[in-house]
């Protein structure tokens, strides 16, 4: 379980969030909201991105303020529109993910398969098209054994072929891992592959969790 307490933050003198408390399942959730309605700012605070106010805790007993690294340690974040070092190869980023996450070569080989970069994975990221980087990124976002794996846009920039794969990996690991996701998409997810996800609205600093 994922708890919120207390959060609360903001952008010079402009509140852009502000949750009372919070408490997130073991389940698939969808967040949705207008542009700017601060999707992405919650996403990357989860992801101990940004500092704010507050506290969230994973288990009951894990906190981003008292045990950062442990925390940090069970939550990926893969980002809408990934900016990383051009001069780094994706291999090199890979490993360095790899041993942060203490994964194994063998998921990484197999995420490396699924999405099919391994003609480019050793070329230096100045080089990758937008398609490219975004599935590097959804590759960073899978290494290890989160409790918790946040995915900003994940079917922008990819091709046809690769949206399944996602949907698939996100079943798998949601399933057969014990991972909570919450996902941001403008567009829609078929419907049939996540049938139990639960739909959030950020809307007014807040987020409500809409019923079915």
């Amino acid at each position: 379980m994922i708890q919120l307490f207390g959060i609360k933050k903001s952008y010079g003198s402009q509140p852009v969030i502000d949750i009372p408390e919070m408490h997130l399942h073991h389940h698939i959730y969808w967040l949705k909201g207008m542009n700017g309605s601060g999707k992405t700012t919650l996403m990357k605070l989860l992801a101990g991105l940004l500092p704010f106010q507050g506290d969230v805790l994973i288990d009951k007993n894990i906190s981003i303020r008292k045990n950062r690294v442990a925390y940090l340690h069970l939550v990926n974040y893969a980002e809408a529109e990934p900016l990383l070092p051009p001069f780094l190869t994706g291999s090199d980023l890979i490993q360095l993910f790899r041993k942060t996450k203490n994964a194994s070569q063998l998921q990484v080989d197999e995420l490396i398969s699924s999405f099919g970069v391994s003609s480019f994975i050793n070329n230096p990221l100045g080089t990758y098209s937008s398609g490219m980087l975004k599935k590097l990124s959804l590759i960073l976002g899978f290494i290890g054994n989160a409790k918790l794996i946040l995915l900003d846009e994940p079917l922008v920039t990819i091709d046809d072929r690769t949206v399944p794969i996602v949907t698939q990996l996100i079943l798998d690991y949601h399933n057969l891992r014990g991972t909570t996701f919450v996902l941001t998409s403008h567009q829609l997810f078929d419907a049939s592959a996540f049938p139990d996800a639960h739909q959030l609205l950020m809307q007014d600093k807040r987020v409500q969790f809409l019923y079915r």
